[in-house]
């Protein structure tokens, strides 16, 4: 019998079709348990059929009324006055707009109004407060003018999750109906909440949360919760629900479960629809809408600048019958989101987004049965793979295996487009590519051998970060580059020519050795990338072939090292030159940091090739660099980067006119951390600094100047500011003062 059994797994039908069988019932177990990885690529592949076939915009009567750039710059800094808010809302009520919901909660008084000035009044001690006073009260609160313009037009508010609040949670507006059990316990839960004040929430038609949920992995928003609870079978419509409702004039929401009658269940509850006037709305168990995205349209925003200030003529046909959404979309407002289709949204859009696919009646829908059909097409497609393997060859499979490949992909394109039914085509595939694997196992052992070895050879030259990029996309091993936001950083030995002629050859490679090793580390400690050594100078950047978040910030960071870096060497005689017969001193290093869009990529020839960086922002970090002798002090930065790195002690140097440059660039000498920043003696200096700088660009010279600059060296942290005040001083004009 054991004789025959391993007769029988000899058999290389037999043997392939029990590995088969094994590797299906691993496979079940793995799609039924839906690691994250797995449903990362099914949210892909759904992403890519969007993409594909994106929802068609049906013209839906909706408006975003967008806080943007323009009505920042016309109206003033966010927040606005509400009064501001309060004629916005009456002209959108005389223009007879249906519906307004508003993406922000007014959650504190206006600051900006008389009560607001009220309160400043007690905590003061001004003269003529009870005048000033009698003379306010007469003005209406701000609060309470927005609160009357809201009463005055269908208003919809918004308030979102937040467990640390004491706000608690306000009465919902609306009605809820349930056909079967409760879904409260499916619901997201919500303990307490960030909501608009009372006087807002009472003139208000309707309620509803603006949190779009917590998104996938990626970041990327596929379904949106559109009701929540709080743990007490109290349940809260999402906002864009409730817009729909009150421009409806509907009172209740009606919420239907497997439990309804008429609806399927297998024991397990979980919400199937939700009624919300006349729509009917299919979601997910746990009462998500998955969103079915058109593209980002422009034509939809309406700048709130635009509201104010064009005439009636203009914005009739705009707003008249429209649901109108308040959102923002003005840098260091926006909330913003990304779509299944690739796109930064603000997240005001994602509300019109589920509205506008309600209204138009085309939803997307992932039914029970889906993961069934995905595990019986698993079997099918593998078991007729594994059948045809041993006979036909690698070949022959290969392409029976692209075929079954066509048939599921197109299966499952043609229920997406045709019903909106999401079926998942890739984790079938992948299970049947294994099985093909197993028939090129040999050839893949060859290829992987010939991979280490360019692994090997390639870990030479490249850094491991730009190795392992190359590696997951190939293609990019071509000439070309891109363009991103980037912060280079040049650094030169100072004196270094006079140096190299009282060393030997041997010397002067050992010493740039011992020098440029730690510096190099601290680059890449900080996430930085060299891109080459010229003689004694490393040039470096940050940003790329890899993102890094806060780029300016971290070669701020690696600069200040590297001198700290060369003052130890220095100190602990680490090149021998304190010993040496010579007459070599201290050696010093200058490093210029810039900020700006570089083209970076492989460059050179196609047989032999750089990853490097061009462009202008390359070019001024150079002459940056070389204007650290003349200032006088190691690090210097450009204006953008100095910008980024605020917080960090630096002192401006004056505007100097760079090699190369038709206009004269602000530098920053940059002195410490924000450690050194915080401190009470750099707070004087800086202020006695900026005082000195302000004289200068006016014209002051002679005694005044030097006043100043002993002001400022009376504070200085150390001597190193001497020779930086000294330099200040020589210099007779700076640009700024000669324009």
């Amino acid at each position: 019998m054991g004789r025959k059994l391993f007769n029988l797994l000899r058999n290389t039908r037999v043997f392939v079709m029990l590995l088969t069988l094994m590797l299906l019932i691993g496979a079940r177990e793995v799609r039924v348990y839906d690691p994250a990885f797995i449903a990362s690529l099914r949210s892909l592949t759904f992403d890519a059929y969007q993409r594909l076939k994106p929802r068609e915009p049906l013209g839906q009567p909706i408006r975003i009324i967008d806080i943007d750039e323009e009505s920042i710059a016309e109206l003033g800094q966010w927040p606005w006055p509400r009064t501001y808010i309060a004629r916005l809302l009456d002209r959108i009520q005389a223009l007879g707009a249906a519906c307004v919901a508003f993406d922000m909660v007014f959650s504190e008084p206006d600051r900006t109004g008389p009560t607001g000035f009220f309160r400043e009044l007690e905590e003061s001690d001004w003269p003529g407060r009870a005048e000033i006073k009698a003379f306010l009260s007469a003005i209406p609160d701000n609060d309470l003018v927005l609160a009357q313009s809201m009463a005055r037009v269908p208003t919809v508010l918004g308030f979102f999750n937040e467990p640390r609040s004491q706000m608690g949670l306000a009465a919902p507006k609306a009605g809820f109906v349930v056909l079967g059990e409760d879904p409260a316990p499916l619901l997201s839960q919500i303990r307490s909440s960030v909501m608009s004040l009372p006087p807002f929430r009472e003139a208000a038609a309707g309620s509803g949360t603006i949190s779009l949920g917590h998104g996938d992995a990626d970041g990327v928003v596929r379904r949106v919760p559109m009701f929540i609870a709080d743990g007490e079978n109290q349940k809260y419509p999402a906002m864009a629900l409730e817009t729909l409702r009150v421009v409806q004039d509907a009172g209740t929401y009606v919420l239907k479960t497997t439990q309804a009658s008429g609806e399927f269940s297998a024991g397990t509850q979980a919400m199937t629809e939700f009624k919300a006037g006349q729509f009917v709305v299919p979601v997910t168990a746990d009462g998500q809408l998955l969103i079915y995205y058109s593209y980002n349209d422009p034509s939809l925003y309406l700048s709130a600048k635009d509201v104010l200030t064009l005439p009636d003529e203009d914005l009739a046909a705009l707003i008249g019958g429209h649901i109108i959404l308040f959102g923002a979309s003005a840098s260091g407002l926006r909330d913003i989101r990304l779509t299944a289709l690739g796109e930064s949204v603000p997240g005001v859009f994602m509300h019109h987004q589920i509205i506008d696919q309600i209204l138009s009646g085309v939803f997307l829908n992932r039914p029970d049965w889906a993961t069934g059909a995905e595990i019986a097409a698993l079997f099918v497609v593998t078991l007729i793979i594994a059948a045809v393997l041993p006979a036909a060859g690698a070949y022959v499979s290969a392409g029976i295996g692209a075929l079954l490949s066509f048939a599921v992909f197109g299966g499952s394109w043609v229920a997406f487009s045709r019903y909106g039914i999401l079926l998942d085509p890739v984790f079938p595939m992948m299970v049947s590519g294994l099985i093909f694997l197993l028939t090129t196992i040999i050839i893949f052992a060859v290829s992987e051998r010939e991979r280490r070895f360019i692994r090997g050879a390639f870990q030479r030259y490249l850094a491991p970060d730009l190795l392992k990029t190359l590696e997951a996309h190939p293609e990019s091993l071509k000439l070309g580059g891109e363009i991103r936001e980037m912060t280079l950083m040049f650094m030169d030995v100072r004196g270094f020519t006079p140096l190299s002629e009282k060393l030997t050859p041997e010397e002067l490679v050992s010493f740039l050795n011992r020098l440029l090793s730690p510096l190099s580390d601290a680059i890449q400690r900080r996430q930085g990338a060299i891109d080459k050594y010229i003689g004694d100078s490393i040039m470096a950047f940050w940003n790329a072939p890899l993102d890094v978040a806060d780029h300016p910030v971290k070669a701020a960071r690696a600069a200040l090292e590297m001198v700290e870096i060369v003052k130890e060497l220095n100190r602990t005689d680490a090149f021998g030159f304190k010993q040496a017969e010579n007459g070599v001193g201290d050696v010093k290093i200058g490093i210029g940091l810039n900020s700006g869009p570089g083209c970076v990529g492989n460059m050179g020839s196609t047989t032999r090739f750089n990853y490097s960086v061009v462009g202008d922002a390359v070019n001024m970090a150079a002459r940056i660099e070389s204007s650290c002798k003349e200032i006088g002090w190691p690090i210097l930065l450009s204006d953008a980067t100095a910008r980024a790195c605020r917080d960090f002690a630096m002192l401006e140097a004056g505007r100097l006119a760079l090699k190369g440059k038709s206009k004269p660039a602000v530098l920053y000498a940059l002195a410490g951390d924000e450690s050194l920043a915080r401190t009470d003696e750099w707070k004087i200096l800086e202020g006695r600094h900026i005082k000195l700088m302000a004289r200068r660009a006016q014209g002051a010279h002679g005694a005044e100047i030097e006043a100043l600059v002993n002001d400022c060296l009376a504070v200085a942290p150390d001597d190193r500011f001497a020779d930086f005040y000294a330099r200040l001083c020589r210099r007779s004009d700076d640009v700024a003062a000669a324009e």
